[in-house]
Formats: structure tokens, C-alpha cells, sequence
């Protein structure tokens, strides 16, 4: 609690340890009695910059979060009823109620600056999303929500997340008229929609649609409280929806608490839609500059997995049919990221492509006429491939590199990577040539060729990512060897396990695998 230190001049006196701004409004407040929240707190008390530390005590909150904001507990303990007819009540001391007050507003301070500390943390929407209700649920009392994300401008992503609720109990309450439900009436501006929409009794609505009526009931819950999420600068985002097990409405002090909250939480919902548009954005172009499909040839079986970072990579790969029953496969990496870089992944890919129609069966030829091409047009960039002329009838393949990593050849008998001749990457000499290599590959034999991002999302060091990349391949078990698929899955999932594959990062992947039968 607050230090209540003796005047010296009058030891029955007892002065308020209060920092000098908060005390010029204390004859204020004790004149106004009204039972101020926090919102009024933090608008006309809360000092500009960084607040002076106060000595009353709060307790922790948000570890794990209460499923309930409790009113503060900040009061002077009452002193004991004396005995007798004649006695009365001690009077209050001076100075106790605005002690009280100040604590609460410290301990509603306290949980506020938590909850936004957990929602900042949050580096994806959807984590957002249910950060948001979580918090929200403590801050209102309730049990479960919704959040449904539906932006004005149509731009989308259009979601819906619920709390406590499974996905089938959210598809229930989805065929729920939208008109009748307070989030439709939010989102689609219907009048008294523009704020918060507080139905403390659903049961004993008598305009409640007899749908809303027979899905509350099924759900068990009697109550919600709706509020919208929208910006100034992003207009409306979406609406939040909490669900009380029992008639119930938040308090005056709950509602100031979820406003705050919401206010700053739609500020970072906005920020999040932006990065998440940015990034589907890079990868509908990434994946337009890449093939729409593999394709089908006899005597070989193909697969590839491509993985792009949130702001898109020059990593790319190829497969082209080629004269004479011919296959090419190619692989490589453009330094770089960005629409600069994946605006150049797809020039070089799509100058690879005519020299592998030209001149394919010879691997060093394309690649030459590649460098001089890149060196040319772009010099200030540098770039890595690899180029694999393939005759699956023969299941004999001609490589060459420039600064790739080596192939990979998976089989029943061997898994060993394909020695190749060290060469420096297109675009860092003046003139670039190296021996390609042949390789004839066994029945049922699987070659692997890879991006440098494979190995560098490990964060081990090189002969280590090697290590891993070649243990996970020789552990392919022999009942999925046949299928390719399984094959690069096995071998993303291993090399980069705990969803690490999937998981936002700097370096794009690519494995493309080719089984010959």
C-alpha cells in the first residue's frame, strides 16, 4: 500500500507519499466522490513521458490470464467494532478513498500495459487474432468469443477465430442470419452498429431470431458483448464477440478496460493485415514466375517443394521437356530479396529455359551463355545454378554448376552426393566455364537437387547442414522411396524439424526430386 509517513510537526497527522502532478487534483477528487475508471485515469492523471514510480502494491497479473478482472483490493483495513451501545464508527481517515482509487487505477495501468506487452509480442495475424480474445475474455468475464476478420476495403483476408469454441460450433453459429448477429450488425453497418453492442439476457430477447435462439441454446451461452475493430487510417477491420455462460454484461470499469485495450489492439491488427498482404502478394508472384505444374514424362517421376520467405526470394527451380525425349532440370538462386530479386529469378529462369531448348544436351553451354547474359544485363547481381540434362531412358544425367551445391543421388544401395567441379557463381568472373559430370543413376534411384536455403535455415554450420541433409536422405524409409513426394517431405520435415520449414524466414527452399524407374 501506499507509506503513510508522520508530520514531524504533528505525529497525529499522516501525509500521502504522492508524486507532486498527482497531488495538485487531490482536493479535486476528493470534492468530485465519483467512482473515476481508468480510462479517466490514464486521460487526466497520467503524466506526460515517463510516470513517476508509485509504492502501492498490485498484484501480478496476466500469468496465464484471470478469467476475470477482480475489483481492486486496495482499502484500509476497517478497525474493530468497539462494544457498547454508545460507540461509533471511527471516521474515515483522511486521504484512504483516494488511496484506494489510486492503487486501482495503478493495478488497471498494471494489466493494461501486460496484456498490450503479450499482444505486441504477437509476430503473425492469426497469433494476433487470438491474443486478442484471450485478453479480451479476462478483461469482460467470459468464458468464450469469436473474432471475425472481414476488412471494409475487400481486400481481404477474411477469417473467423473463435475461443472455446470448436470449429464445428463456429460453422452453427455461421448459419445464424449475419443481420441477426451483433458481429453482422457491426459489419455491415446496420443501425446500432457503429459501437458496442451489449445483449446481457439473448433468452429473454423478444425480437431474437428464432436461429440465434436455437444455436444459443445449443452452445449454452445467454449473453454477449461486441465490439468493433476499426481505425481511422484502415477503417473497419473486422468485430469481436464475447459469450457469457449466464445473463451477464462487463461493468462500467470492464468496458473502459476492453476499450482501452481494443483501441491499441485494432492499431496492431492493421499493422499485421498490412505485412500479411505484402507477403501473399510476393508469393502469388513468386509462384506465377515458377512452374504452374510439372511435367509428365516416361521413365521418370517428378516432385518439388518451394518455400518463400515474407518478403520473396530469388530462389527457383525448373523442369522442361527437351527434344529427343529429353528432360531438363534445373535449379538456382538469385542474390537478393525482394521484388528486385524476384523479378530477376524470373528473367533468368526464363533465359535458361531458351538456351536449355538450344543447346541442352550441352549443361556448360547453357550456363555460359546464362553468365554473359547476367553479367551483361545485370552486373550488378550474382546468381547460382545448377542445369541436369536427364535421359530417363537411359536414366543418365549431364550436370553442370555454378556456386550450387551438389546433387544429391538417394537409392537403396548408396545415398551419396554427385561430385561436381568447384566453380564460382554466374556473374563473379569475367568469363565463367566448368567440366560438367555424368551420372547414370540405378532402377528406383531418386535424384535430389536443393537450394542453398535448405541448408542455411538449419543455423548449422556448413559441414553440418551437409551432415543433416545426408542423414535425413539415407533415413527415407524404403516404404516411401518409390513415391517422390514422400520423398522431399521426409526430407524437408528432418532436415527442418518443428514446422521450421513452414515458419517465417529470410531464405527461400527449394527441393526438386526426380525418381527414375
Amino acid at each position: 500500500m501506499l507509506r503513510l509517513p508522520t508530520d514531524t510537526r504533528n505525529p497525529s497527522r499522516t501525509m500521502l507519499d504522492i508524486p507532486l502532478r498527482v497531488r495538485v487534483h487531490v482536493e479535486t477528487l476528493l470534492a468530485a466522490q465519483n467512482d473515476m475508471g481508468v480510462c479517466d485515469a490514464f486521460e487526466q492523471y497520467a503524466p506526460v513521458g515517463k510516470p513517476d514510480a508509485m509504492n502501492a502494491p498490485h498484484p501480478p497479473k496476466v500469468a496465464g490470464i484471470d478469467s476475470t478482472v477482480p475489483s481492486p483490493a486496495h482499502t484500509v483495513t476497517p478497525a474493530p467494532a468497539t462494544s457498547g451501545a454508545s460507540s461509533v464508527a471511527p471516521p474515515t481517515p483522511p486521504g484512504a478513498l483516494l488511496q484506494d482509487r489510486l492503487a486501482g487505477w495503478v493495478s488497471d495501468l498494471t494489466t493494461l500495459h501486460e496484456l498490450t506487452e503479450r499482444l505486441a509480442r504477437t509476430a503473425s495475424l492469426a497469433e494476433a487474432l487470438e491474443e486478442l480474445l484471450r485478453a479480451g475474455s479476462a478483461l469482460v468475464g467470459a468464458r468464450r468469443g469469436l473474432v471475425v476478420l472481414e476488412p471494409a476495403d475487400g481486400l481481404g483476408p477474411d477469417t473467423t477465430i473463435g475461443l472455446g469454441l470448436a470449429r464445428a460450433d463456429l460453422g452453427h453459429i455461421e448459419t445464424v442470419p449475419r443481420s441477426a448477429m451483433s458481429y453482422g450488425r457491426i459489419l455491415d453497418g446496420l443501425p446500432g452498429g457503429d459501437g458496442e453492442i451489449a445483449q446481457p439476457d439473448l433468452l429473454s430477447e423478444d425480437g431474437l431470431d428464432p436461429r440465434h435462439r436455437e444455436v444459443a441454446a445449443r452452445l449454452g451461452y445467454a449473453a454477449s458483448y461486441a465490439l468493433p475493430l476499426s481505425t481511422e487510417a484502415a477503417g473497419r477491420l473486422g468485430a469481436a464477440v464475447w459469450l457469457y455462460d449466464e445473463p451477464a454484461e462487463p461493468a462500467e470499469r470492464q468496458r473502459h478496460l476492453i476499450g482501452l485495450y481494443t483501441r491499441y489492439a485494432t492499431e496492431h491488427l492493421a499493422r499485421l493485415l498490412e505485412v500479411e498482404r505484402t507477403r501473399a502478394c510476393m508469393r502469388t508472384m513468386s509462384d506465377e514466375l515458377l512452374p504452374s505444374r510439372l511435367p509428365r514424362m516416361a521413365g521418370v517421376q517428378l516432385a518439388v517443394r518451394h518455400r518463400t520467405g515474407p518478403r520473396g526470394g530469388g530462389d527457383w527451380y525448373d523442369a522442361l521437356p527437351l527434344p529427343d525425349a529429353a528432360l531438363g532440370l534445373a535449379v538456382g538462386s538469385v542474390t537478393g530479396s525482394g521484388p528486385s530479386a524476384v523479378a530477376a529469378m524470373g528473367r533468368l529462369r526464363a533465359s535458361l529455359r531458351a538456351y536449355a531448348v538450344m543447346e541442352g544436351e550441352d549443361p556448360v553451354a547453357v550456363l555460359s551463355d546464362l553468365e554473359l547474359l547476367l553479367r551483361l544485363t545485370e552486373p550488378a547481381r550474382s546468381a547460382t545454378a545448377l542445369f541436369a540434362y536427364c535421359e530417363p531412358a537411359l536414366r543418365k544425367i549431364t550436370l553442370a554448376g555454378a556456386g550450387h551445391s551438389p546433387p544429391l543421388l538417394i537409392g537403396d544401395r548408396r545415398t551419396e552426393f554427385v561430385e561436381t567441379s568447384v566453380s564460382a557463381p554466374l556473374g563473379m568472373l569475367a568469363c565463367w566455364e566448368a567440366p560438367s559430370v555424368e551420372v547414370t543413376a540405378e532402377a528406383g534411384e531418386t535424384v535430389l537437387l536443393y537450394t542453398d536455403g535448405l541448408l542455411h535455415r538449419t543455423g548449422d554450420a556448413t559441414d553440418r547442414a551437409f551432415a543433416r541433409l545426408h542423414a535425413a536422405a539415407a533415413g527415407v524409409p524404403r516404404a516411401i522411396r518409390h513415391d517422390p513426394d514422400a520423398v522431399v517431405d521426409h526430407v524437408l520435415r528432418t532436415v527442418l524439424p518443428d514446422g521450421a520449414d513452414l515458419a517465417d524466414s529470410d531464405e527461400d527452399v527449394v527441393l526438386l526430386a526426380a525418381r527414375f524407374e
